[in-house]
C-alpha cells in the first residue's frame, strides 16, 4: 500500500516536470502566442538581419504588436526582405522606423517599431522605408581593433 502511494507521487512529479518542459519549449520557441486575430502585412528591407528568425516578435514601446512572418533575400537590392504581420488594432504612420534589436541575455532578436509623425497610416502591402540593421558584434570588435592598431601606428611616428 505504502509503495504504491510512493509510486503515485513519483509519477505525478514526473508528469509535472514533462509539462513544465513543454511549456518552456513553447516559450523559447516563440510559440506561446499564436496570434490574437486579424493582421495586416508590411515589408521592410534590411542590410543585415543578424539572427532574426521567423515568428520573432515585433514590438513598439515594449508591447508585442505582431510577428515576423517570413524572411527572404531581395536579389535586386541585395538586402534581406522581412515580411511582418502586425495586428490590425495597432496603427503606425507611414514614416515609421523599423530597427532590429536584441533582448535579454540569450540575445533573442526582435524588430522594434518607432512611429513617426505622418498623418497617413501604414496599410496592407506597404513598405517601411526607414530601417536600421542589426548590430553585428564581430564587426564592432574588428572595427575597435582596427582603430586601436591605427592609433598604435600613429604613436610610433
Amino acid at each position: 500500500m505504502q509503495r504504491s502511494m510512493l509510486d503515485l507521487w513519483v509519477g505525478l512529479f514526473v508528469v509535472a516536470g514533462i509539462v513544465a518542459l513543454v511549456i518552456l519549449a513553447f516559450k523559447v520557441g516563440n510559440m506561446s502566442s499564436a496570434g490574437s486575430g486579424d493582421t495586416y502585412e508590411v515589408t521592410a528591407n534590411f542590410d543585415n538581419i543578424g539572427g532574426l528568425k521567423p515568428r520573432a516578435a515585433i514590438k513598439s514601446a515594449g508591447v508585442v504588436v505582431g510577428r515576423v512572418k517570413s524572411i527572404s533575400f531581395n536579389n535586386e537590392r541585395f538586402t534581406a526582405r522581412v515580411l511582418m504581420a502586425i495586428e490590425t488594432q495597432y496603427k503606425f504612420p507611414k514614416d515609421t522606423t523599423a530597427s532590429i534589436l536584441t533582448a535579454g541575455l540569450l540575445g533573442e532578436q526582435y524588430i522594434g517599431l518607432e512611429g513617426g509623425g505622418d498623418d497617413k497610416m501604414l496599410g496592407a502591402g506597404d513598405n517601411i522605408r526607414l530601417t536600421q540593421s542589426a548590430v553585428v558584434l564581430e564587426k564592432l570588435i574588428s572595427q575597435f581593433l582596427f582603430d586601436k592598431a591605427a592609433e598604435g601606428g600613429d604613436a610610433k611616428k
